[in-house]
C-alpha cells in the first residue's frame, strides 16, 4: 500500500470537508445580515443578533478541519515498524490510519479508516508491533500489520 497516496487521499478528503464547511458558513453569514438600506424592525435585529451567535457554531468545523490538515501534512507517514502517528495498521481485518479521525474512505483498493492519537483504540495499541497481541473493549486480537 502506498501510503503518500493514503497520506494525499486524506488530505483531500479534509480539504473538500473544510470547503464544504467554509461554504455553509459564508452562506448563513451572508444571509444574516441586515440590509443597512431600509430601516431595521427590533425582531430583525435581534434575530441578526442570534445568527451572529450561531455564525460561531458554523466557524467551529471550519477550523477543525483546518487543523486536521495543517496536522496532515506534519506526520511523518515513512515506514513504521511499531505503531505510532502515521502508521497504517490492519487489526481484524480492518486498515487503521494513525493521523487525525476520519470517516471510511477507499484508496487503491483498501478500505480505510483514520484515528487519532487520542483515540481508545490508539492508546490500546500505541507502541505494538504487527503480531503483538492486544485487548480492546473486552476483544482479544492480534495486530496483524504495521505499515
Amino acid at each position: 500500500m502506498d501510503k503518500q497516496r493514503v497520506k494525499q487521499r486524506m488530505l483531500d478528503l479534509e480539504q473538500q470537508h473544510f470547503e464544504a464547511s467554509r461554504e455553509a458558513y459564508l452562506e448563513y453569514v451572508s444571509s444574516a445580515r441586515l440590509d443597512r438600506s431600509e430601516p431595521i424592525e427590533n425582531d430583525e435585529q435581534a434575530q441578526a443578533e442570534l445568527a451572529g451567535d450561531l455564525s460561531e457554531a458554523f466557524d467551529q468545523p471550519v477550523h477543525a478541519h483546518a487543523d486536521k490538515i495543517a496536522r496532515l501534512r506534519r506526520i511523518d507517514f515513512g515506514p513504521k515498524e511499531m505503531i505510532e502517528e502515521g502508521a497504517i495498521v490492519k487489526i481484524m481485518d480492518r486498515f487503521f490510519v494513525i493521523a487525525v479521525a476520519s470517516d471510511r474512505f477507499v484508496c487503491d483498493g483498501n478500505e480505510l479508516m483514520g484515528i487519532s492519537a487520542e483515540a481508545p483504540l490508539y492508546k490500546a495499541v500505541a507502541g505494538k508491533a504487527a503480531g503483538d497481541a492486544c485487548t480492546f473493549n473486552g476483544r482479544d486480537f492480534v495486530i496483524e500489520s504495521v505499515i
